[in-house]
């Protein structure tokens, strides 16, 4: 049951293609990849999130956080120590992992910091305003002669 039709969605949407390309990942990734490092992602507010990461036995220096286009992505990467150790029972897994995450449209980070083994990466939607909904106003007038009435005045004046 991993092949889904969406045509009947596509048929009525623009501008979508990235949401096809999302669902098509989702169902050809690997169970195991979404289990290390553990996380939540919550909504704190009407525009605010929060992505929390257990990263126990990680630094802020072994972490590096990438946003690009639509897509954060947390890398992990361990130093291993010089001494070897001999452990009775490792439960601390330690190692490197690397987590992507797919933002909507003008979700933006706005920090990360770590507190007690927990990276939080706080994201906040920031829509422009040229992006906001607004009211047109409805003339009489249709917009090709207005346009034609427009193109005459500026010949009738360079003549």
């Amino acid at each position: 049951m991993n092949n889904f039709d969406l045509t009947p969605l596509f048929r009525s949407t623009i501008g979508f293609d990235r949401f096809s390309q999302l669902l098509g990942n989702m169902t050809n990734s690997e169970d195991n990849a979404f289990s290390y490092p553990p996380y939540n992602i919550e909504r704190i507010g009407e525009e605010n999130y929060r992505i929390t990461m257990a990263v126990a036995g990680f630094s802020e220096d072994e972490i590096q956080i990438t946003a690009k286009e639509n897509s954060l992505i947390v890398v992990g990467k361990s130093h291993k120590s010089e001494e070897p150790k001999q452990y009775l029972y490792r439960g601390i897994a330690g190692r490197s992992f690397e987590r992507r995450f797919e933002l909507a449209d003008y979700i933006q980070v706005d920090s990360a910091c770590i507190d007690n083994g927990l990276l939080h990466i706080e994201l906040i939607r920031q829509v422009p305003e040229s992006a906001k909904p607004r009211n047109i106003k409805i003339s009489s007038v249709s917009p090709s002669s207005k346009h034609e009435k427009t193109a005459g005045q500026i010949g009738n004046q360079a003549a």
